[in-house]
Protein backbone atom coordinates (compact mmCIF):
# COMPACT_ATOMS: atom_id res chain seq x y z
CA UNK A 1 0.00 0.00 0.00
CA UNK A 2 1.55 3.27 -1.10
CA UNK A 3 1.95 5.54 1.93
CA UNK A 4 0.68 8.68 0.21
CA UNK A 5 -2.41 6.85 -1.06
CA UNK A 6 -3.56 5.53 2.30
CA UNK A 7 -2.79 8.83 3.98
CA UNK A 8 -4.78 10.85 1.45
CA UNK A 9 -7.66 8.37 1.56
CA UNK A 10 -7.78 8.49 5.36
CA UNK A 11 -7.70 12.30 5.41
CA UNK A 12 -10.45 12.59 2.80
CA UNK A 13 -12.61 9.98 4.53
CA UNK A 14 -12.54 11.76 7.87
CA UNK A 15 -13.02 15.15 6.27
CA UNK A 16 -16.16 13.73 4.63
CA UNK A 17 -17.68 12.28 7.82
CA UNK A 18 -16.40 14.89 10.29
CA UNK A 19 -19.77 16.28 11.38
CA UNK A 20 -21.46 12.87 11.62
CA UNK A 21 -18.49 11.35 13.41
CA UNK A 22 -18.43 14.17 15.94
CA UNK A 23 -22.07 13.50 16.81
CA UNK A 24 -21.44 9.75 16.99
CA UNK A 25 -18.63 10.07 19.54
CA UNK A 26 -19.96 13.10 21.44
CA UNK A 27 -21.04 11.04 24.46
CA UNK A 28 -18.93 7.97 23.77
CA UNK A 29 -16.99 8.14 27.03
CA UNK A 30 -19.98 8.58 29.30
CA UNK A 31 -20.93 4.91 29.58
CA UNK A 32 -17.44 3.43 29.44
CA UNK A 33 -16.17 3.25 33.00
CA UNK A 34 -12.96 1.47 32.05
CA UNK A 35 -12.06 4.07 29.45
CA UNK A 36 -12.77 6.85 31.92
CA UNK A 37 -10.70 5.06 34.55
CA UNK A 38 -7.82 4.59 32.13
CA UNK A 39 -7.80 8.27 31.20
CA UNK A 40 -7.89 9.26 34.88
CA UNK A 41 -4.94 6.97 35.58
CA UNK A 42 -3.07 8.39 32.62
CA UNK A 43 -3.65 11.91 33.95
CA UNK A 44 -2.33 10.82 37.34
CA UNK A 45 0.78 9.33 35.73
CA UNK A 46 1.44 12.57 33.85
CA UNK A 47 1.14 14.59 37.06
CA UNK A 48 3.39 12.14 38.91
CA UNK A 49 6.21 12.87 36.46
CA UNK A 50 5.90 16.62 36.97
CA UNK A 51 3.24 17.47 34.41
CA UNK A 52 3.58 19.41 31.20
CA UNK A 53 2.03 19.35 27.72
CA UNK A 54 0.38 16.12 26.60
CA UNK A 55 -0.25 15.25 22.95
CA UNK A 56 -3.51 13.55 21.94
CA UNK A 57 -2.40 12.19 18.55
CA UNK A 58 -5.29 11.40 16.24
CA UNK A 59 -7.62 13.52 18.35
CA UNK A 60 -10.56 13.73 15.93
CA UNK A 61 -13.10 16.31 17.13
CA UNK A 62 -11.24 16.74 20.42
CA UNK A 63 -13.56 15.03 22.91
CA UNK A 64 -10.82 13.05 24.63
CA UNK A 65 -8.45 16.03 24.54
CA UNK A 66 -11.08 18.09 26.33
CA UNK A 67 -11.72 15.30 28.84
CA UNK A 68 -8.02 15.21 29.72
CA UNK A 69 -8.02 18.99 30.08
CA UNK A 70 -10.94 18.63 32.47
CA UNK A 71 -8.76 16.30 34.53
CA UNK A 72 -6.16 19.03 34.86
CA UNK A 73 -3.87 17.89 32.05
CA UNK A 74 -2.30 20.43 29.69
CA UNK A 75 -3.58 18.52 26.66
CA UNK A 76 -3.49 19.51 23.00
CA UNK A 77 -4.68 17.64 19.92
CA UNK A 78 -3.21 16.67 16.56
CA UNK A 79 -5.17 15.12 13.70
CA UNK A 80 -4.69 14.33 10.03
CA UNK A 81 -8.10 15.72 9.05
CA UNK A 82 -8.41 19.51 8.68
CA UNK A 83 -12.20 19.20 9.02
CA UNK A 84 -11.81 17.40 12.34
CA UNK A 85 -9.42 20.06 13.57
CA UNK A 86 -11.85 22.81 12.55
CA UNK A 87 -14.57 21.06 14.57
CA UNK A 88 -12.31 20.61 17.57
CA UNK A 89 -11.35 24.28 17.55
CA UNK A 90 -14.99 25.37 17.36
CA UNK A 91 -16.17 23.03 20.11
CA UNK A 92 -13.18 23.53 22.41
CA UNK A 93 -11.85 27.03 21.66
CA UNK A 94 -9.85 27.13 24.90
CA UNK A 95 -7.63 24.24 23.75
CA UNK A 96 -4.93 23.94 21.10
CA UNK A 97 -5.44 21.77 18.03
CA UNK A 98 -3.30 21.41 14.93
CA UNK A 99 -3.23 19.43 11.71
CA UNK A 100 -0.45 16.86 11.55
CA UNK A 101 0.47 13.28 10.78
CA UNK A 102 1.82 10.49 12.97
CA UNK A 103 4.24 9.37 10.29
CA UNK A 104 5.94 12.78 10.31
CA UNK A 105 5.10 13.99 13.80
CA UNK A 106 6.05 17.65 13.94
CA UNK A 107 6.97 17.89 17.62
CA UNK A 108 10.36 18.58 19.12
CA UNK A 109 12.37 15.88 20.84
CA UNK A 110 11.47 15.36 24.52
CA UNK A 111 8.75 18.02 24.21
CA UNK A 112 5.70 16.32 25.77
CA UNK A 113 5.10 14.95 29.25
CA UNK A 114 2.89 12.17 27.87
CA UNK A 115 1.24 10.99 24.70
CA UNK A 116 -2.15 9.44 23.96
CA UNK A 117 -3.10 7.48 20.83
CA UNK A 118 -6.74 6.56 21.45
CA UNK A 119 -7.92 4.26 18.65
CA UNK A 120 -5.90 6.29 16.16
CA UNK A 121 -3.20 3.72 15.29
CA UNK A 122 -5.88 1.54 13.71
CA UNK A 123 -5.39 3.18 10.31
CA UNK A 124 -1.59 2.96 10.28
CA UNK A 125 -0.24 0.21 7.98
CA UNK A 126 1.89 -2.46 9.65
CA UNK A 127 5.07 -1.43 7.87
CA UNK A 128 4.77 2.15 9.14
CA UNK A 129 4.03 1.35 12.79
CA UNK A 130 7.73 1.25 13.77
CA UNK A 131 8.17 4.73 12.27
CA UNK A 132 5.17 6.09 14.16
CA UNK A 133 6.19 4.53 17.48
CA UNK A 134 9.74 5.82 17.04
CA UNK A 135 8.30 9.32 16.72
CA UNK A 136 6.26 8.74 19.89
CA UNK A 137 9.37 7.75 21.82
CA UNK A 138 11.33 10.68 20.38
CA UNK A 139 8.84 13.32 21.52
CA UNK A 140 7.91 11.89 24.95
CA UNK A 141 10.19 13.04 27.73
CA UNK A 142 12.21 10.37 29.56
CA UNK A 143 9.96 8.91 32.22
CA UNK A 144 6.78 10.06 30.46
CA UNK A 145 3.76 7.77 30.00
CA UNK A 146 2.15 6.57 26.78
CA UNK A 147 -1.43 5.31 26.49
CA UNK A 148 -2.49 3.40 23.38
CA UNK A 149 -6.03 2.13 22.67
CA UNK A 150 -6.93 -0.05 19.69
CA UNK A 151 -9.24 -2.65 18.15
CA UNK A 152 -8.26 -6.24 18.95
CA UNK A 153 -8.19 -8.94 16.32
CA UNK A 154 -6.35 -10.14 13.26
CA UNK A 155 -6.18 -8.73 9.77
CA UNK A 156 -7.39 -5.64 7.98
CA UNK A 157 -10.76 -4.56 6.62
CA UNK A 158 -11.59 -1.83 4.12
CA UNK A 159 -14.21 0.60 5.39
CA UNK A 160 -16.23 2.01 2.49
CA UNK A 161 -19.15 3.60 4.31
CA UNK A 162 -19.15 5.39 7.59
CA UNK A 163 -20.92 7.64 10.00
CA UNK A 164 -24.09 9.10 8.54
CA UNK A 165 -23.86 6.77 5.54
CA UNK A 166 -21.12 8.85 3.92
CA UNK A 167 -18.59 7.17 1.64
CA UNK A 168 -15.21 6.35 3.11
CA UNK A 169 -12.12 4.57 1.87
CA UNK A 170 -9.79 3.60 4.66
CA UNK A 171 -8.28 0.48 6.11
CA UNK A 172 -8.92 -0.60 9.69
CA UNK A 173 -6.17 -2.74 11.21
CA UNK A 174 -6.91 -5.00 14.18
CA UNK A 175 -4.01 -6.20 16.29
CA UNK A 176 -3.38 -8.43 19.29
CA UNK A 177 -2.28 -6.73 22.54
CA UNK A 178 0.89 -8.79 22.83
CA UNK A 179 1.90 -7.76 19.32
CA UNK A 180 1.31 -4.08 20.07
CA UNK A 181 3.29 -4.46 23.30
CA UNK A 182 6.19 -6.05 21.41
CA UNK A 183 6.17 -3.21 18.87
CA UNK A 184 6.28 -0.69 21.70
CA UNK A 185 9.19 -2.53 23.33
CA UNK A 186 11.03 -2.54 20.00
CA UNK A 187 10.50 1.24 19.85
CA UNK A 188 12.11 1.66 23.27
CA UNK A 189 9.10 1.79 25.60
CA UNK A 190 8.64 -0.25 28.77
CA UNK A 191 5.22 -1.89 29.12
CA UNK A 192 3.49 -1.23 32.44
CA UNK A 193 -0.06 -2.58 32.01
CA UNK A 194 -2.50 -4.08 29.52
CA UNK A 195 -6.30 -3.94 29.79
CA UNK A 196 -8.73 -6.03 27.70
CA UNK A 197 -11.98 -4.25 26.86
CA UNK A 198 -15.21 -6.06 25.94
CA UNK A 199 -13.37 -9.32 25.17
CA UNK A 200 -16.63 -11.29 24.86
CA UNK A 201 -18.18 -9.00 22.25
CA UNK A 202 -17.83 -8.70 18.49
CA UNK A 203 -15.77 -5.51 18.89
CA UNK A 204 -13.08 -6.17 21.51
CA UNK A 205 -10.53 -3.53 22.32
CA UNK A 206 -7.45 -3.10 24.45
CA UNK A 207 -5.41 -0.45 26.18
CA UNK A 208 -1.67 -0.59 26.77
CA UNK A 209 0.11 1.65 29.25
CA UNK A 210 3.79 2.13 28.48
CA UNK A 211 6.54 4.50 29.52
CA UNK A 212 9.66 5.90 27.98
CA UNK A 213 12.36 4.83 30.44
CA UNK A 214 14.07 7.58 32.39
CA UNK A 215 17.67 8.19 31.48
Amino acid sequence: MHSETWLADTRTSYDTVADSYAEFVRHALADHAYLLGSLALFADLVRATGGGPVADVGCGPGNVTAHLAGLGVDAFGIDLSPAMIDLARREHPHLRFEVGTMTELDLADDSVAGLLAFWSLIHIPDDLLPTVLAHFRRVVRPGGPLLVGFHVGDGTTLKTEGYGGHPMKLHVHRRRPDRVADLLRDAGFAIEAQLALDPDTKSPGAIVFARRPAR
